[in-house]
C-alpha cells in the first residue's frame, strides 16, 4: 500500500468532542472510512480515568493542585472544574500560546473525547423563541432553519444519548424524548410554587441532563450502564453514566469497523484544490515529531471546538482564498458570542426545616428564559436563564477533619437550606468581537497564534443588574433570607460556551455556513462545532451541536450519493 493510498479515506474529522465524536457515528455508521484527527493523547473509556473511583483521602494534597502544577495552568486553573482529581484532563498554557487582546479564558482539553469528559450535562432543546431571535431583534443574521427543522434531530440524539427530564410543556422550552427524570428538592419544590402563584410565566423545573436515570438497549449496546449518582463525572465515569464520546459515539463507531483515529495530530490547516474547486484534505503537524503529514478525503467536518475551528480555516489559505478558506466576506473569525455566567445569588430559608436532602443527584434545576420572551420588555436584548439548588449541610462541616467531622455528621446538626442561583446569560454576537491570526507570533508547532478580542459590553451589565433585581424579588416572596447577589467576574470563555465565527445563515456574504452547516464556498467542508451558531440562546448549547451534526450528516451523504461532494 502506498502512503497516499495509506492516508486516504473517504471522511476526515477534525476533533473528538461532543460534535466530532457524533461526526465519526454518523459517518462510519453510514459506511465511510472515516478518519478521526486529535491533537492530543488517547484516552479510552474506564481505563484511562485514573481518579474515577478515588475517596477523598486518595489524593495526597486532599484534593487541591500543588502552587508549582498550577503555574502551569494559569488559564485553567480559574475553572471551577480543575482540581487534583481533573487536572490530567485539562491542558497546559504552554500547549497552546494565544493573545489576549482582551480578557479571556480559553479553557481547553486536548485529549480524545476533548471537553466531552467535562461538561455540565445540561441538555436543553431550543424552541423557536431562539432560533427567531436575530430576526426580531436585528443583532446577528437571521438562522437558516428554525425548531421544526432540527426537532426531529433532536429526537434522533436524545434517544442515543439518554436525556433525563420532564414533559414540561413549556413553549419556551420543548419536550423532548426523556427517560425518567430526577426530582427537586422540598424547597426547590417550595421556590417553583411560589414563583407560579406569583409569576405565571416563570417556571421552575428539573433540569434536562445527559444521565442515565436508566440504561434502556441502546446504551447497554455500546456498554454504558445506569449512572450511580456519584456526581464524579467529570472525573470520567467507568459506568458510562454519562454521556461522552468515549462512553458512546466513539464505541458506536468502532464497532463498525470503519473507524481511525489518529492521536497527536494537529489540525494546521484544509487543503484547497483550486483546480477541483473543493478540499481534498488536511495538513496535520504530529505533536510529538512537529514533521507535517497530509491526509486525504472528499468529506471533511471541522469540530475542533470554536476557537480551534476558526483558527484552523483562518490558517487554510490559498490563491483562491487569502482570507481563510471559504471567506471572500471576510466574516470568518467575527461576531463571536458566550454565555455570561456572572450573576448568582444565594440566600437561606429557616422553613420545612424538618426535612433534608438525601444522597445526590447529577443535575440541578432549572428557571428557562422569562425575560423578552414574546415582545422586548427590557432595556436589554435576550435574556437569562438560572440553575437552582437548594440543600441542607451539617454545620460548620467544612472547617472539621476527623473525629469531629464524624461526631458532627453523626449528630446531624443540620442548618438552615441553603439556596443557590447562577444566570447563564445570552450575549450578542458583535462584528468587533473577534479572533484572528497573529501575523509573526506562532505557537511551539509552527502555527500562527489566536488574538482573541472578545468581552462584555453594556448589555450584559445591563442583563446582570435585573438578574439580581428579579431574583431578589423572588426570593423574597418565598420567604427567603440573607440574600446575597454576587457577581462573579468570570471572564468569557471560562464558561466553555463559546460560540461563533463560523456562522450559519441565507447569504454567503453574512455567513459561512447554509442551513445544512455545509460551507457555502467550499461544499465538501461541514461546521458542527460550536463555531457555526449565529447566535448564542440561553440553553446551554451540546444538544443543539448533535442534532446539528446528525443532520449534517445525513444531508453530506445524500449529496455524496447524488455526486454533489
Amino acid at each position: 500500500m502506498s502512503l497516499k493510498d495509506k492516508n486516504t479515506f473517504d471522511a476526515i474529522v477534525i476533533g473528538s468532542g461532543i460534535s466530532g465524536g457524533w461526526s465519526a457515528k454518523e459517518l462510519t455508521e453510514k459506511g465511510l472510512k472515516t478518519l478521526l484527527l486529535d491533537r492530543g493523547r488517547d484516552v479510552k473509556h474506564v481505563t484511562d480515568y485514573p481518579t474515577a473511583m478515588h475517596h477523598p483521602w486518595d489524593f495526597p494534597h486532599g484534593g487541591q493542585v500543588p502552587l508549582e502544577v498550577k503555574k502551569e495552568y494559569k488559564i485553567a486553573s480559574k475553572n471551577f472544574i480543575f482540581t487534583e482529581a481533573t487536572s490530567h484532563f485539562l491542558t497546559k498554557d504552554e500547549e497552546q500560546a494565544y493573545i489576549q487582546e482582551k480578557p479571556y479564558d480559553w479553557i481547553r482539553a486536548y485529549h480524545v473525547g476533548g471537553r466531552s469528559l467535562l461538561w455540565g450535562r445540561h441538555t436543553q432543546r431550543w424552541s423557536d423563541f431562539d432560533f427567531t431571535g436575530p430576526a426580531r431583534d436585528g443583532f446577528a443574521v437571521d438562522w437558516p432553519i428554525r425548531y421544526q427543522d432540527i426537532a426531529p434531530w433532536y429526537s434522533y440524539v436524545e434517544k442515543f444519548v439518554g436525556i433525563s427530564g420532564n414533559k414540561d410543556g413549556l413553549e419556551t422550552l420543548p419536550d423532548g424524548d426523556f427517560i425518567k427524570p430526577y426530582d427537586l428538592s422540598c424547597v426547590e419544590k417550595h421556590f417553583g410554587q411560589v414563583v407560579k402563584n406569583t409569576y405565571p410565566d416563570r417556571h421552575v423545573i428539573i433540569a434536562r441532563t445527559a444521565n442515565l436515570s436508566q440504561a434502556d438497549k441502546i446504551h447497554l449496546s455500546v456498554g454504558r450502564s445506569q449512572c450511580q449518582n456519584r456526581t464524579l463525572c467529570e472525573r470520567g465515569c467507568p459506568y458510562g453514566g454519562y454521556f461522552s464520546s468515549n462512553s458512546a459515539t466513539l464505541p458506536a463507531a468502532y464497532n463498525t469497523g470503519n473507524l481511525t483515529l489518529k492521536t497527536h495530530a494537529i489540525a494546521h490547516s484544509i487543503i484547497f484544490d483550486e483546480n477541483k474547486n473543493k478540499a481534498i484534505g488536511v495538513r496535520v503537524v504530529n505533536a510529538l515529531t512537529h514533521e507535517m503529514e497530509e491526509f486525504i478525503a472528499s468529506i471533511i467536518f471541522v469540530n475542533a471546538s470554536p476557537l480551534a475551528t476558526n483558527l484552523i480555516l483562518l490558517n487554510s489559505t490559498s490563491s483562491r482564498f487569502p482570507n481563510g478558506l471559504g471567506n471572500d466576506s471576510g466574516i470568518l473569525g467575527t461576531h463571536m458570542a458566550f454565555h455570561s455566567y456572572r450573576g448568582r445569588i444565594t440566600a437561606e430559608y429557616d422553613g420545612d426545616l424538618a426535612y433534608k436532602t438525601a444522597g445526590k443527584r447529577p443535575t440541578s434545576g432549572y428557571i428557562p428564559r422569562f425575560r423578552n420572551v414574546y415582545k422586548q420588555e427590557t432595556d436589554f436584548l435576550r435574556g437569562y436563564a438560572s440553575n437552582l439548588s437548594a440543600s441542607r449541610i451539617v454545620e460548620n462541616a467544612h472547617d472539621l477533619v476527623g473525629e469531629s467531622l464524624k461526631q458532627s455528621l453523626l449528630t446531624q446538626k443540620l442548618g438552615n437550606w441553603q439556596i443557590n442561583v447562577g444566570m447563564m446569560g445570552e450575549t450578542i454576537p458583535k462584528a468587533h468581537s473577534t479572533v484572528r491570526l497573529d501575523k509573526q507570533l506562532k505557537d511551539k508547532y509552527g502555527i500562527p497564534q489566536l488574538r482573541v478580542s472578545v468581552a462584555y459590553d453594556n448589555n450584559d451589565e445591563k442583563m446582570l443588574k435585573d438578574f439580581h433585581e428579579q431574583f431578589t424579588d423572588m426570593y423574597e416572596a418565598a420567604g427567603f433570607k440573607n440574600i446575597l447577589a454576587i457577581d462573579t467576574k468570570r471572564l468569557p470563555g471560562n464558561e466553555n460556551h463559546e460560540m461563533g465565527g463560523v456562522r450559519m445563515g441565507k447569504d454567503p456574504n453574512t455567513s459561512m455556513l447554509n442551513a445544512f452547516n455545509q460551507m457555502h464556498l467550499c461544499k465538501n467542508v461541514f461546521v458542527t462545532d460550536g463555531s457555526c451558531m449565529t447566535s448564542t440562546s440561553t440553553q446551554n448549547p451540546s444538544l443543539t451541536y448533535m442534532a446539528l451534526t446528525a443532520r449534517a450528516v445525513d444531508y453530506a451523504i445524500r449529496e455524496k450519493k447524488r455526486r454533489n461532494l
